[in-house]
């Protein structure tokens, strides 16, 4: 993928991953266009970051995600590169989940890191591929390859996001689109709420490791801890897997 000279659309991009990417692509070069659904907080990235452009969305919604597709490419013509980056993780005990009163907040979760970035994908792609040079960046998990059990349905959106990217790479193998996956290890940020990462790697060198990764050209990029993870056999992931959750269980009884 080409670094400089692109026009990006980053969906979660005004706090964590999303944001170091922004800044990172910006410093390069780059037109940014980022989303998300607090419009304080966007308009904290937008001091941080002079010339970055924001628009408040809620990916949750059908119609929002069409709405932004229908701004980006109505203002935006030259976009030609779109990063799937938003997404919601909690952790939980199907036990003691009350999946009667409380499905909205798990559904939430299957919308946001599923039907999103699917959606955007399928949106973007017939433009992307008249383009000369684009590029669709699926942000999955090292979770999509060996499960977080107390994470159940993040860790499934995740693996559902690598099958999916998978698939599209394929499909869009004979035109101008690269289809990239990055697979990030538990990341020092706000994900599934306030210092439950802190022991995660830290978000500049994890974003400067992606980047490398980018301007290497892989196709899938890990770092840290996931890097084995993404080519591990079925019994080092059952091992992994159960190895965590027997590590964390404690975290959700």
């Amino acid at each position: 993928m080409k670094l400089s000279g692109n026009t990006i659309l980053i969906t979660g991009g005004s706090s964590g991953i999303g944001l170091a990417f922004a800044e990172r692509f910006m410093k390069a070069g780059n037109t940014v266009i980022i989303t998300g659904r607090r419009e304080n907080v966007l308009q904290d990235a937008e001091e941080k970051i002079p010339g970055l452009i924001t628009r408040v969305s809620d990916l949750e919604n059908e119609a929002e995600r069409i709405a932004l597709f229908d701004w980006v490419t109505e203002n935006y013509p030259e976009v030609n590169v779109l990063v799937n980056n938003a997404g919601i993780q909690q952790r939980f005990s199907v036990l003691q989940a009350d999946a009667k009163t409380d499905w909205k907040s798990f559904s939430k979760e299957i919308t946001t890191n599923i039907e999103a970035p699917f959606h955007l994908s399928m949106l973007f792609a017939p433009v992307f591929a008249a383009k000369e040079n684009a590029a669709i960046i699926n942000v999955s998990s090292g979770l999509a390859f060996t499960p977080f059990a107390i994470a159940p349905i993040y860790s499934a959106t995740k693996a559902a996001l690598h099958s999916f990217t998978m698939s599209l790479r394929l499909q869009l193998s004979e035109t101008s689109v690269e289809v990239i996956e990055v697979a990030p290890p538990a990341v020092n940020t706000n994900l599934g709420g306030a210092g439950l990462h802190v022991h995660g790697e830290p978000l500049e060198a994890f974003a400067d490791g992606i980047f490398q990764g980018l301007a290497e050209g892989k196709s899938e990029i890990g770092y840290g801890t996931s890097v084995d993870r993404l080519r591990m056999s079925r019994d080092d992931i059952d091992k992994y897997a159960e190895n965590m959750y027997q590590a964390t269980k404690n975290m959700i009884d």
